[in-house]
């Protein structure tokens, strides 16, 4: 099983470049950071938590920005989105970032993505929350053929594009693609774009959880998406208990204050 680490890299965290190198020395398969564009004061939304929403989710880096600084510093590591709001950018513009970022650091970019929780935050990128999930597949879709085409064309309701060229493409055959979610629509969307299914632990026992996404696979026709668990407890033997249940990576938060470069070596004296 691979092991991660994620961190909210902010302007208050330790500098992600640090904590890139620290991650590969230690032996981490890779790190996964965060994306908010902005947080519209109003709160309107409930923080999904259940408690205050953390100043950490209104300071972000750009993640493009913050991966290539750690791929810069970094030999080995895999680069992670946890997740890209892809509904939050323009998926044109997008696949150039993730395949020039995947050309510079060797075919190290894992995407993941996802549909975005905070209402007044996708409407402010003009996208309204009860159509979040289709427009993430349209424009997946769209950068998986740009990717992939050298003559890339996609026309559906939320993305559309004539034929055109845009290189570089990505080192990877197939950019992996994570979706972020803990219900049978991620899981479908996981099935669809032939990725990786990417969820958090959960009250619901994982193993009925690993039972429907197999049961989305087999009404799709399709193979089993590997899965990235995201937020898993550092400990030894809740690895062992995910790794026999077929879990292909796990990843483990870092503080988003403090010292996460420390944080690092502790996790790794704890599970590698």
């Amino acid at each position: 099983m691979h092991l991660g680490v994620a961190l909210f890299a902010t302007d208050l965290t330790s500098d992600v470049r640090d904590v890139a190198r620290a991650a590969e020395d230690a032996g981490f398969e890779s790190l996964f950071v965060a994306e908010h564009t902005h947080i519209p004061t109003s709160r309107a939304t409930p923080y999904p938590m259940g408690t205050e929403l953390p100043e950490e989710y209104s300071r972000t880096l750009d993640p493009f920005v913050a991966l290539t600084a750690a791929a810069a510093v970094t030999e080995r590591l895999r680069l992670g989105t946890g997740v890209c709001l892809v509904v939050e950018r323009d998926p044109i513009v997008l696949a150039k970032e993730v395949s020039s970022l995947d050309v510079l650091s060797g075919g190290r970019v894992l995407l993941g993505v996802g549909a975005g929780w905070n209402v007044e935050e996708l409407a402010h990128h003009g996208v309204d929350f009860a159509d979040r999930w289709e427009v993430l597949h349209d424009r997946v879709r769209l950068m998986q053929a740009l990717w992939t085409q050298d003559e890339a064309s996609y026309d559906s309701k939320h993305a559309r594009l004539e034929p055109s060229w845009q290189w570089p493409k990505p080192v990877q055959a197939k950019v992996p693609v994570l979706v972020g979610g803990g219900g049978r629509l991620a899981m479908q969307h996981a099935v669809d774009y032939d990725g990786g299914w990417m969820p958090m632990p959960s009250k619901v026992k994982f193993a009925d959880r690993l039972a429907a996404l197999a049961a989305v696979a087999a009404e799709s026709g399709k193979p089993v998406p590997p899965v990235t668990l995201y937020l898993v407890r550092p400990d030894r033997d809740v690895l062992a208990h995910y790794a026999s249940m077929g879990v292909d990576r796990a990843v483990f938060l870092l503080p988003t204050r403090g010292d996460a470069v420390g944080a690092v070596r502790d996790i790794a004296g704890k599970v590698l």
